[in-house]
């Protein structure tokens, strides 16, 4: 193990940490504000990668598909809340899980009918196709690349909801919404607004790994349940906690995944070390989850309510 190699998988988790963010950004925002319980965000970062890879198939042009493809995200986001979401808004928590559940497997199915089972291919954009060295080894440009974006979209929340007007109606809207609307705010269009922003978020993180992960059905699934490991962790309404958590999870899962076996091979044998660290290293993220809940029960840095 050297320390380049232990730079280079830090940069992978800081790289799959933003991500992360991305996509739990716009659901601890839903979340925390509408307490509403949407298990259908992951569907939203998967057509966000569907919609860039069928853009960029169209236009030859990945900037010009990224272009194209936030705003279909917001629309479909849109369309969404008005056709289905907003109808929950007053229900409880297990009509709302039920019914987000079921639109998971209906869009899941949709791109199978649209786009077929086979997985689809982005390729990397010619100005950020090649690699940097580093340490002696290189590191795509591309993964730096999602690295800047994940930050500039962290600083514009961080500017939007912190010091704006309608971040303080998001801000209000999370610790009393009859309040915020008795005083004149339409909350159902402060709700609406959030949504959209939230399944764009969750659209640009798809659009982002189009060209370094296969673009297929269900994709969102596994990471729906990572980006609710990182609200808990970072605590529920908070955009600050979510940045933290998400870089967290990014850390441990992937410098576990990598560097588990090659740990355990001080203790155990080659054979037994790598299937022990393939079976921990999944595991972490979940006992990093619990140890945080036993410090802090509301997560590292919960919304003020």
């Amino acid at each position: 193990m050297t320390w380049t190699l232990f730079a280079l998988q830090a940069l992978n988790g800081v790289q799959f940490g933003l991500i992360l963010f991305l996509i739990a950004a716009g659901l601890t925002l839903v979340f925390g504000v509408m307490d509403f319980i949407n298990l259908a965000h992951g569907v939203q970062y998967m057509v966000g990668a569907y919609l860039t890879a069928a853009f960029a198939a169209w236009t030859g042009s990945f900037g010009t598909a990224l272009l194209l493809a936030l705003p279909s995200a917001l629309a479909f986001g849109l369309l969404l809340e008005a056709l289905v979401f907003r109808h929950l808004y007053d229900r409880d928590h297990l009509d709302q899980v039920l019914a987000t559940f079921g639109i998971i497997i209906f869009l899941n199915e949709a791109v199978r009918v649209v786009w077929g089972a086979a997985p689809l291919g982005v390729p990397v954009p010619d100005i950020l196709s090649g690699s940097i060295p580093i340490g002696g080894l290189n590191y795509p440009v591309y993964r730096l690349a999602i690295i800047a974006a994940g930050l500039g979209v962290a600083g514009l929340l961080y500017g939007i909801v912190g010091h704006t007007r309608i971040g303080m109606l998001v801000r209000a809207g999370a610790t009393n919404a009859p309040m915020v609307s008795a005083l004149g705010v339409n909350i159902r269009l402060l709700f609406t607004v959030v949504f959209g922003f939230g399944a764009m978020l969750a659209g640009f993180a798809g659009a982002m790994v189009a060209p370094i992960l296969s673009v297929e059905p269900g994709m969102g699934d596994n990471v729906l349940i990572l980006a609710f490991v990182v609200i808990v962790i970072g605590g529920i309404g908070s955009v600050r906690g979510a940045f933290l958590g998400a870089i967290l999870v990014g850390l441990v899962d992937t410098l576990g995944r990598f560097f588990a076996p090659t740990l355990l091979r001080f203790v155990l044998d080659p054979s037994a070390a790598s299937q022990t660290g393939r079976a921990i290293a999944p595991m972490l993220i979940y006992i990093l989850m619990a140890a945080t809940l036993f410090v802090k029960p509301s997560g590292l840095f919960p919304a003020k309510r």
